[in-house]
């Protein structure tokens, strides 16, 4: 299929093609690969050899229909402020300098199968992500990656558990595209966090949420040398060891056994 969403900057040869689902390096067509696959090498080397180049997925998990069901309305709140000269009420109880930011290219940067991209010559890959929201600071025009997440757990949420470290290199994925395609982003991101009240409120087929926005100061250094070991990776005629903590190559180990 043929690029129909290449961001100023980005694009390679025109008429180039956006590929194959198998990892093929003597195609010269740039390979694409999602924020979600980055995240995946990160991971498990294995489970991204496996899947990139042999086509063996690890299985599907769940929608998350609730959470897909707050970004949506999340999205739609931000937005009725977006060409507004007035800050959404979150961003201002926070005393946080910002406000939606209005771009044209905002709602391809959010939808599935579009997203910000940016095409690396040295790789022949071309990374995307898609945002949940870009804000833009009031006092130095840098602009702010956003992310929506939605959970219910007793007592404040937080970034410290170590499994958000998936979290924290999201929103650094989405600062490096953001920063690839000519913007200037501030290093510090922000959650827009809801944690659904479940103890001591009447049901009342309504979920109840508390909001807080947490603040994480990105570094997308590890990037570039991420982007290099992927390619080494798939180029590769050896399969590359699992990570000894990846759940999927566990279970395969002992259901083999």
């Amino acid at each position: 299929m043929t690029v129909n969403h290449w961001v100023a900057g980005s694009s390679p040869a025109r008429g180039a093609k956006i590929i194959m689902p198998i990892y093929n390096k003597d195609n010269p067509d740039p390979y694409k690969l999602s924020r979600t696959r980055i995240e995946n090498f990160c991971n498990c080397p294995k489970c991204f050899y496996l899947e990139e180049k042999l086509g063996i997925s690890r299985p599907s998990s769940f929608p998350f229909n609730l959470n897909n069901a707050v970004d949506e309305l999340l999205k739609e709140e931000f937005d009725s402020f977006r060409n507004s000269s007035a800050s959404h009420p979150y961003i201002e109880g926070a005393g946080i300098d910002a406000k939606p930011f209005s771009h044209p290219e905002i709602e391809n940067w959010r939808t599935r199968n579009k997203g910000i991209g940016y095409f690396d010559e040295e790789t022949n890959f071309f990374l995307y992500g898609l945002l949940d929201d870009v804000w833009i600071n009031t006092k130095t025009d840098q602009l702010i990656v956003v992310d929506y997440k939605a959970t219910s757990k007793d007592g404040e949420v937080s970034l410290d558990a170590p499994w958000q470290i998936s979290y924290k290199r999201q929103v650094e994925i989405y600062q490096w595209l953001l920063r690839k395609n000519g913007f200037d982003v501030q290093e510090t991101a922000y959650f827009v966090y809801c944690n659904a009240i479940k103890k001591n409120i009447l049901f009342d087929n309504k979920l109840h949420f508390k909001t807080k926005l947490i603040g994480y100061k990105g570094d997308d250094s590890w990037i570039e040398g991420t982007i290099k070991k992927m390619k080494s990776c798939l180029d590769s005629d050896n399969t590359p060891d699992s990570n000894k903590n990846c759940e999927h190559c566990r279970y395969v180990l002992k259901a083999n056994l």
